[in-house]
């Protein structure tokens, strides 16, 4: 259970995000079009999972302009980008901010998502919603990077996924 803050109240995660080098939990996950996608369909690539709140929220749309400049800029990497918001909101959003690097996908169909990557909000006002976390996958599925932002009103470290993503292409 990991303890992050909202405008500095402490709220909990159900769990804790997976460990470095372990398997990714496979997923479900629903797109912008209500088609079902899976990480095990992404296998060979490197994934970035932007994992957030709402982008309903200034900081999460921030966030999603952020990476779909990481995700213009990286092409050996797809970034995805879930929240519990609906598939139509996502779409309509990305449409009205050019975003087009991104594949944003909801977790409101499959609330396991949450659960198996331990960033489910289980107290506090924000309850049963997903918390800002950063997750990158290699190619063979094995998690390379994590990052549990701890305010949520705070963007993840840029430099961090940034750096990660360049020691993977140069790997």
């Amino acid at each position: 259970m990991a303890v992050i803050t909202l405008n500095g109240s402490p709220m909990h995660t159900i769990g804790s995000l997976p460990e470095i080098g372990s398997q990714a939990p496979d997923f479900i996950l629903t797109k912008s079009d209500l088609s079902e996608v899976e990480l095990k369909n992404y296998r060979g690539k490197v994934l970035v999972i932007n994992i957030f709140p709402s982008l309903d929220t200034p900081t999460c749309a921030t966030a999603m302009r952020r990476f779909n400049d990481i995700a213009s800029q990286n092409s050996q990497a797809v970034v995805f980008c879930v929240s519990e918001d609906l598939p139509f909101a996502q779409k309509r959003f990305c449409s009205s901010q050019g975003l087009s690097n991104v594949i944003t996908v909801s977790a409101f169909r499959h609330p396991e998502f949450g659960n198996d990557y331990g960033v489910m909000i289980i107290d506090g006002p924000l309850t049963g919603i997903l918390s800002r976390a950063v997750i990158v996958i290699d190619e063979q599925g094995k998690v390379v990077y994590t990052e549990q932002v701890k305010e949520l009103s705070n963007e993840p470290d840029y430099k961090l996924i940034l750096s990660k993503l360049q020691n993977k292409a140069s790997a």
